[in-house]
């Protein structure tokens, strides 16, 4: 694992010691890959490389040649993936680097000047690596984000098909909750089949709607035109479609994922799995056991942590991996990373601003998601993000109650200690008998001053 920066002392005061001296530095573009090693390795220490599969393995084999141990790499768009993957499948400490770190360092720039720059700050530790998960890991977050984008495609079939119903009059979102539920589907279906008869229609809502058929029979009387139709056809076909294909994606990120635990091998135990009772989603549902997956991955069963879905648990599989808090030195710089926590900016001793940052973090994004599953929650946490509300706002509850969320994971894997909820320190009960402790003192003063008034 590659070292950091260490200040040494000399007579003529502090000097950064070199703390990774077999280190090279790699500048990543789409066309070419330009690779700086340090000058005593070989005579011509910083070469050009193309950006084909068999230019990658020969950067791989020169790296090998010169004694190299840790690459630092900048993060150029997406071409640094590949590079990177066949580097550490080979043994190589590889840090992706922010090119931000580097911005304001360098000479003249060019691709050469680049590469010596990465390559001498990694040397003195002067480098900071990006998170990056084991390779299976990566392979289930391309799957599961792919997942997301289907997700996202069907509802926006679902926008459509509510469009052409809505230009041919049928108000059937109008008497029915959920148009996609199962009375819904059989009416579509009935409509694309060719029945245009409304009280036929209504006789297939399920029993248990609260709408009586009559209203049901109403919203189904509407204008026949062939070209909505067609769209309302397509529209749902594309619907089943991606639902299919989301089923697919599950199949293989279930493969993916008994292949990552073969060679994770996590410690088996003798103890019975604690599974979370918790209602399983009616739509877009997971199709796998992601729960015993992840209780293999992590040794604990985060699906019981308030707030966190089947779809939070795989996403959060593939985003973290399984050995993600031993890159995080502590629960604080894992919710930093999450984007979870102020950036308190001081100067002159006091506090300017203590705003959280506008970036973008996957799994900060999902801990928001299940944080925001709470708010009418009747747990310890769903309290929490109840009074946070009723004191600074949503947004803000919905920040604190995912920065607890964030420590509670971090915790659980860490310690391999199962969610409980004194984790979530003080629950509603104590903290209404001590509201009711503070206004019996403070009433117990006012009648004091009466007495003294008096």
């Amino acid at each position: 694992m590659a070292k950091k920066a260490k200040k040494i002392k000399t007579n003529k005061g502090l000097k950064l010691e070199i703390v990774n001296p077999n280190s090279a530095g790699i500048d990543v573009s789409s066309t070419e890959m330009q690779v700086c090693v340090p000058e005593d390795r070989d005579g011509e220490n910083n070469r050009r490389f193309g950006t084909f599969t068999q230019d990658l393995h020969l950067i791989s084999d020169w790296l090998k040649a010169c004694g190299i141990e840790t690459v630092a790499m900048e993060s150029t768009g997406v071409y640094w993936v590949q590079l990177y993957m066949i580097l550490e499948s080979e043994g190589f400490d590889v840090l992706l680097v922010n090119a931000k770190a580097i911005k304001n360092i360098s000479e003249k720039k060019t691709d050469r000047v680049d590469a010596e720059t990465i390559m001498v700050l990694h040397s003195y530790g002067l480098l900071r690596a990006s998170f990056q998960p084991q390779n299976h890991a990566r392979r289930i977050r391309n799957v599961s984000r792919h997942r997301d984008g289907l997700l996202k495609a069907s509802s926006r079939e679902v926008l459509h098909m509510q469009k052409a119903m809505e230009l041919m009059n049928i108000k059937l979102g109008n008497v029915i909750s959920d148009i996609l539920g199962k009375s819904g589907q059989e009416i579509i279906r009935a409509i694309l089949a060719g029945e245009r008869d409304a009280r036929k229609l209504s006789a297939l809502a399920d029993p248990r709607c609260k709408s009586p058929k009559e209203t049901i029979a109403k919203s189904l009387q509407a204008n026949w035109d062939e070209d909505l139709l067609f769209m309302l056809k397509q529209s749902y076909e594309l619907y089943v479609y991606y639902q299919n294909l989301m089923k697919d994606c599950d199949k293989q990120i279930e493969g993916i994922l008994q292949e990552y635990l073969k060679d994770v091998k996590p410690e088996e135990t003798s103890k019975p799995e604690q599974r979370a009772k918790k209602a399983k989603a009616q739509k877009n549902a997971v199709t796998i056991d992601i729960e015993k997956h992840a209780i293999r991955l992590w040794g604990v069963n985060a699906m019981r942590i308030p707030g966190v879905s089947e779809a939070a648990l795989l996403r959060l599989a593939g985003e973290l991996g399984h050995d993600f808090t031993d890159k995080f030195d502590s629960y604080k710089q894992f919710c930093c990373w999450c984007n979870l926590t102020p950036n308190n900016k001081i100067s002159g001793g006091k506090l300017q601003s203590s705003k959280i940052p506008k970036r973008k973090n996957p799994v900060g994004q999902i801990l928001r998601s299940s944080a925001n599953s709470l708010k009418t929650s009747k747990t310890p946490l769903g309290y929490y993000f109840r009074r946070i509300q009723a004191k600074s706002g949503y947004l803000p509850a919905i920040i604190a109650t995912a920065n607890k969320l964030g420590r509670i994971l971090y915790t659980m894997v860490k310690y391999k200690v199962e969610f409980d909820d004194s984790f979530t320190q003080t629950s509603e009960t104590e903290i209404l008998r001590r509201k009711l402790i503070k206004t019996q003192r403070t009433l117990e003063k006012l009648q004091n001053q009466i007495k003294e008034c008096g």
